[in-house]
Parts: structure tokens; C-alpha cells; sequence
């Protein structure tokens, strides 16, 4: 629990397990011991009250009012979502003419959050795991084949303990239908629908499609499908794609999705898109009639999701991209030439392969931009707009 204010030193509160670390924190802060934050049943016998140690900073003097930020937010700014343990004590504190509100949007406020406007060093941080989340999906796709089991096929991305921005999803058959699930015993077979999703801090990337060589190998009912569910897809995310750029108003991408993939079959109720940090959802401001302008240092996540429910299964390109105008591109290639390098590949494969015009404002991270196999036995075989 961090406590900052305008004239005292940062306070850091933390249980046992913690003090270590806040220690070693390069910012200045005064480490308080709060035992109330440690795990159960350890000592809880050292530490003073929560009230006690915010009222010697004076938190909650004077009537000041306070803000709390925790992870979500909601249109009551009264509504907090802490342990109720320190809301309760903080509003004790501030009376009944204090103000507590809820401060989240401080930090991801979709316009102006000060974590979704990321500077050029946090950018390369994002490439960088990029990188390694795409290439590891980019193994398993040439890698997998039947007889493996999914515990087996996760080992092709290679994760080497990198703490993740979500769980790691890899599933095959019946249970891939049921999406966000971690990877089981079960062996791989021909024919099953498959999905993975791998993210680190700062990068995610997702693939879903059949474990099969061609259209002749999919079950009864459902040889349509690139036809069907793909080919719309991948014309509605290339669009997607190619009406980015700094100053885009987020409506507009949410009405590309509408107008092309409305049809109930493809099940389409998440936003189609959201910002990315070291969480892999940070918030999203596309949403119908969002005025909120696309701004120059955000990190997105190309995140359009079919949710048919029906034999058809689904199929998904999940990849991270950030906005840069003029200047900060200038900058990003100036500072890191090797990722500025890698950025114009991208673009140009894009451009040349897959038939997707990219707007010079958008900074493709993946190592597969846009790459869908559909079907996952044939990696060679990729949709294009050519």
C-alpha cells in the first residue's frame, strides 16, 4: 500500500514478506511494517494500526479529501474496490465530511492515464517482450502436431519465468472451446480445434484455428469454414489495422468491427481492441461513440475475438502494436535502432505479404504481425488480402 501526498514522503505499507523488497525500492519512501497485508494466520504482532500510522502522516487532516486507487473503476466514484479492512479504516479517518473517492483512472483513464501514454524507453521495453511472445507462438505454430500432449506443446513457447501479463492458455478439443484455460494432460489430436495465448509484461499473442493440414481434414458440417467465419475475419481486422493512426477516434474502430462482423454468428461482445501494459488489459475506450482520440505512446492490443458457439469454433490474431507520431519515431529510432529495425520489417511484411497498408504512426511489435493460419498443420498457408 503506497500513501503519497503533496507534503509528506511516500510512505510504503507492507506484510512481513516485504520488507525486503520495499528496502530496495530506488525511490525514497519510509517502509512502515503492516501486518494486516500479510498472509494468513502469520504474526500479526509487531505492526501499529492502519489509522495510526496514516494519522501520524497526517492522512485525513484537515478534511483533505482522498484518493484510492486500486484496479477498476466505476462511474460512483464512491465505489472503491480495496479490502474492505483499509477502506473502512480510511473513511473512519476523514469523518463524516471527508471525501474518499476513487482515483483509478489517475493511472488508466483510457484518454490520459498516466499508464497508457508510455514513453519511448517503456515502448522498447514492450517490443523487446514482443518479441519473445511471438516468437514462442511463432515455434509452437511450426512445432505442433498430433501425439503431443498440451503440457508437451506449451514447452514450445519456451517461457523461461518471465512474469506473465496473464495466465499462460493453451488448450485442444472439446475444452479449447471453452477459452481461457491452462494447458492439461491431454493428448493433441488431428482434427481438434486448438487455441493458445502467451503474454509477458508488456506483450501478448494469441492464435486459434484446427489441427489440421487442409479443408478436407475439418469435421463434418464446418468445411466452409475459412470461407465462413476466417475470410470475414481477416478482412475485419486488416481494416482494423489500417485505419490506425495518432488522433483516430475510438469509435471508429469499434464501428469497423460492427458493420462487418454483426452477423450473431460471430458472437462479437468483448471490445474489439484495448490498451496493454504490464497487465495484459489495462482499459479500452472502444466502445460505440467513444470521442477519445488515439494519442501518440499508447501500446494496443489488436484483440477482436469471434465467440460463434457453434462447430465452427473460432479464430484469432491477437497482437500488440504502439502509436508514435513524427517525433517519437524519430526518437524510438535514434534510441534503439535494432528494434526501429525490426518495427520496418514488420511493416514491410505486411504491407508486401499480407496486402495491409500501415499507417506510419503504427509501430507493429509482433515478430507475426497479422500471420493467421487457419489451418495449423500447414503454418506455410496464411491469409492475405491478395
Amino acid at each position: 500500500m503506497l500513501v503519497v501526498g503533496t507534503d509528506l514522503t511516500p510512505l510504503i505499507l507492507v506484510g512481513n514478506e516485504c520488507v525486503g523488497m520495499a528496502d530496495s525500492a530506488p525511490l525514497p519512501m519510509e517502509i512502515h511494517l503492516f501486518q494486516e497485508l500479510s498472509l494468513p494466520s502469520q504474526p500479526r504482532d509487531r505492526s501499529r494500526p492502519l489509522a495510526e500510522i496514516l494519522g501520524d502522516a497526517g492522512v485525513g487532516a484537515g478534511g483533505a479529501g482522498i484518493g484510492v486507487v486500486g484496479w477498476k473503476t466505476f462511474p460512483d466514484r464512491r465505489r472503491l474496490d480495496i479490502p474492505a479492512f483499509l477502506a473502512d479504516v480510511i473513511r473512519e479517518i476523514t469523518g463524516p465530511q471527508g471525501r474518499v473517492e476513487n482515483a483509478t483512472d489517475l493511472l488508466i483513464d483510457p484518454g490520459q492515464g498516466l499508464r497508457v501514454i508510455n514513453e519511448v524507453e517503456q515502448l522498447a521495453v514492450f517490443e523487446h517482450a514482443a518479441c519473445r511472445t511471438s516468437d514462442g507462438v511463432r515455434r509452437l505454430l511450426f512445432g505442433i502436431e498430433p501425439g503431443l500432449t498440451e503440457r508437451e506443446a506449451v514447452g514450445l513457447l519456451e517461457w523461461d519465468g518471465t512474469p506473465l501479463s496473464c495466465h499462460l492458455m493453451l488448450t485442444a478439443g472439446d475444452r479449447a472451446r471453452l477459452g481461457l484455460l491452462s494447458p492439461g494432460d491431454r493428448t493433441i489430436e488431428r482434427g481438434d480445434p486448438f487455441t493458445v495465448a502467451f503474454g509477458i509484461w508488456g506483450a501478448l499473442n494469441c492464435r486459434a484455428g484446427w489441427v489440421v493440414a487442409d479443408e478436407t481434414e475439418l469435421p463434418e458440417g464446418v468445411e466452409d469454414y475459412v470461407d465462413r467465419s476466417v475470410v470475414p475475419y481477416f478482412e475485419t481486422v486488416a481494416e482494423w489495422y489500417q485505419a490506425l493512426h495518432v488522433g483516430q477516434k475510438r469509435h471508429v474502430l469499434h464501428d469497423i468491427v460492427e458493420r462487418r462482423l454483426d452477423d450473431p454468428f460471430f458472437g462479437i461482445f468483448l471490445n474489439p481492441g484495448h490498451q496493454i501494459h504490464l497487465d495484459e488489459w489495462v482499459n479500452t475506450p472502444i466502445a460505440p461513440g467513444s470521442q477519445i482520440e488515439l494519442a501518440s505512446g499508447m501500446a494496443l492490443q489488436v484483440d477482436i475475438i469471434p465467440a460463434t458457439g457453434t462447430p465452427y469454433f473460432t479464430t484469432n490474431i491477437e497482437d500488440g502494436i504502439a502509436l508514435a507520431d513524427e517525433t517519437l519515431r524519430q526518437d524510438f529510432a535514434a534510441r534503439y535502432p535494432g528494434a526501429w529495425n525490426r518495427i520496418q520489417r514488420r511493416r514491410e511484411f505486411m504491407r508486401s505479404s499480407l496486402g495491409i497498408d500501415l499507417h506510419p504512426d503504427v509501430l507493429p511489435f509482433s515478430n507475426i504481425p497479422a500471420y493467421l493460419p487457419p489451418f495449423l498443420l500447414s503454418p506455410d498457408r496464411v491469409m492475405t488480402l491478395t
